[in-house]
């Protein structure tokens, strides 16, 4: 049996500010033609399908066409929801989809009613944990009492153990689970990133690390496909974060994207894992330096087309620094101001630092204080004088 782990879709995401959606149709075709070109049998994906449970309209279409491309090249779909999906909305139509190869796996209540894919070996089984959120889960199972992640995960994984024994009559049995967790903890863990995506929620269900799931939670299955994260991590050969397809994020530029190609064996075997690869339509890159050094001629030809996050490094900030690296880099879209020189203020306090001041030394004081150590040019001190000059004379006809 030969699986595709991908996650983290985020249909209808986008990258400060800019979609994403041309970018994720470019991948998902990808994904189509891989099931194709490594005759995979089935297509999971670990949740986050959409990037709101509110997706529009069109969300909905790139989903249709991805799953119709996929089992179109011949694998069964298995979807299951995490803590952005909407399960109502994911779900939609589930069990009519069934029929036609694709399983949406958004019911709480029947985390532990697998989709049964047979092959030469016998049956797999493949269960999906839908995002469980304690609440939730208490709702759909009375007996539940627990308060986090981690509490959820394994009652749910007691469920699933329990069902896979009983189909198989007392024979090993061969299964998969998909879960959209926080998951952590094992020594020998490896993960391409740190990342930090800037957006509270992905990560909303660790809590600071109260709710971090450990791995030895999901012992059991020949696979456990996770999500939730999005850059790929190996907890253990049989525990595995696939990430997200695409770069949704600078804190992800480092992290290779892609999905994992797990062959299930005969019964007691380990699954062979192997990376796939999957197109960059768009490069993330950060630039740091000064303005100048920026736009010199031909100064980052890897930069030109992808997504650029600019870190100016002058000592003063430059006036319409974004416009005039967006005529360079038409695809920039955040820039910060990391003087490579600080001005030292000192430690006296604001009293001290204006007592028995003019009026133009105050001003020329403040824009010191807030240009990092840089005062009025010549014009500005024309203008400035002008202003103060009109100020007196009003006061003085007063």
């Amino acid at each position: 049996m030969r699986l595709l782990h991908t996650s983290d879709w985020h249909i209808g995401r986008t990258f400060h500010g800019h979609s994403t959606d041309e970018h994720l149709a470019i991948v998902l075709a990808a994904i189509a033609r891989a099931v194709e070109e490594h005759r995979i049998d089935a297509v999971i994906v670990a949740g986050d399908v959409f990037d709101t449970s509110t997706p529009k309209g069109e969300a909905f279409t790139m989903l249709n066409d991805a799953v119709a491309a996929i089992r179109e090249a011949g694998a069964t779909v298995i979807l299951t929801s995490g803590n952005h999906d909407g399960p109502a909305r994911l779900g939609h139509m589930a069990r009519f989809a069934a029929f036609g190869g694709v399983h949406v796996l958004a019911d709480l209540g029947a985390l532990a009613t697998p989709v049964v894919i047979p092959d030469a070996d016998g049956d797999v089984l493949v269960y999906g944990i839908p995002y469980p959120h304690p609440e939730f889960l208490r709702a759909a199972f009375p007996a539940f009492t627990g308060t986090t992640q981690a509490a959820a995960h394994a009652f749910a994984m007691d469920l699933i153990r329990d069902d896979a024994a009983a189909r198989t009559a007392g024979a090993p049995p061969r299964y998969v689970v998909a879960a959209h967790t926080f998951c952590s903890g094992e020594a020998g863990e490896t993960h391409d990133t740190v990342e930090d995506s800037g957006r509270a929620e992905e990560r909303d269900i660790s809590r600071g690390g109260l709710d971090v799931v450990p791995p030895a939670t999901f012992d059991g299955p020949d696979y456990v496909a996770l999500g939730h994260i999005h850059s790929r991590a190996a907890l253990a050969p049989r525990l595995r974060y696939s990430g997200a397809p695409l770069r949704f994020s600078f804190g992800e530029i480092a992290s290779a994207k892609g999905a994992w190609i797990v062959d299930i064996g005969a019964p007691g075997t380990e699954p062979a894992v192997e990376w796939l690869e999957l197109p960059t339509p768009r490069a993330a890159v950060r630039l740091e330096g000064t303005l100048d050094d920026l736009l010199a001629p031909g100064a980052h030809p890897e930069a030109v087309d992808a997504w650029v996050d600019v870190v100016l490094t002058d000592d003063l900030r430059p006036r319409d620094a974004m416009r005039r690296i967006q005529e360079v880099y038409a695809h920039a879209v955040t820039l910060t101001h990391r003087p490579a020189n600080v001005a030292d203020h000192g430690t006296a306090t604001y009293s001290e630092r204006t007592r028995g001041k003019s009026d133009a030394e105050l001003v020329e004081a403040f824009l010191e204080f807030t240009r990092n150590g840089h005062g009025a040019s010549e014009g500005e001190d024309a203008l400035i004088a002008d202003a103060l000059g009109a100020l007196e004379a009003k006061e003085a006809t007063r």
